[in-house]
C-alpha cells in the first residue's frame, strides 16, 4: 500500500491553493468539500470587507476539480472545460467559505460537476456552480 495521500497531493501541486489558504476536507466517490478562511488578503471591496469573487471562483473551481478526479469513473487528472458560476449574494466578512461539489457524470471524456460555495449561512449559498471538465485519458 502507498503511502501518498492522494488528497494532500492534490492539494500540494496547486500553488493557487495554497496562496488562496485552501483546505482539502474530503475528496472521494466523486465528491469534495474545500474549505478557505476569511482573509484581508482576499477581500475585494475594502469598504465592506467582502471576499472577492475571483477568490471564491477559485474555490468553486478547484473543489469541481477535485470532485471530478475523485470520481470512481474518472481515471485521474482533470482540467476545466467550462464553468459557469452564479453568484447569490455576497459572502459575510469575517466567516470561512467552503464548497462542496459532486461530480454526477462521467463519460469517456467529460465530467459534469455542480456546487455550493457557503459560509455559516449553509441555507443561502454565496454561489452555486455547474461546470465540465476532462477526464484524463479520454
Amino acid at each position: 500500500m502507498s503511502d501518498t495521500d492522494p488528497a494532500r497531493d492534490f492539494m500540494e501541486a496547486l500553488p493557487h491553493a495554497r496562496a488562496l489558504g485552501m483546505r482539502l476536507v474530503s475528496m472521494g466517490k466523486g465528491r469534495a468539500r474545500i474549505e478557505m478562511d476569511y482573509a484581508a488578503r482576499l477581500v475585494g471591496d475594502p469598504e465592506t470587507g467582502v471576499i472577492h469573487g475571483g477568490a471564491v471562483s477559485a474555490l468553486m473551481d478547484t473543489c469541481c476539480g477535485a470532485a471530478a478526479m475523485s470520481h470512481p469513473a474518472s481515471p485521474g487528472g482533470t482540467a476545466t472545460i467550462d464553468l459557469r458560476i452564479d453568484y447569490m449574494r455576497p459572502a459575510v466578512p469575517g466567516q470561512a467559505i467552503r464548497a462542496e461539489a459532486e461530480c454526477y457524470h462521467v463519460t469517456r471524456s467529460v465530467a459534469f460537476v455542480r456546487a455550493r460555495a457557503m459560509d455559516d449561512d449553509a441555507e443561502r449559498p454565496v454561489a452555486t456552480a455547474t461546470g465540465t471538465f476532462t477526464v484524463e485519458g479520454g
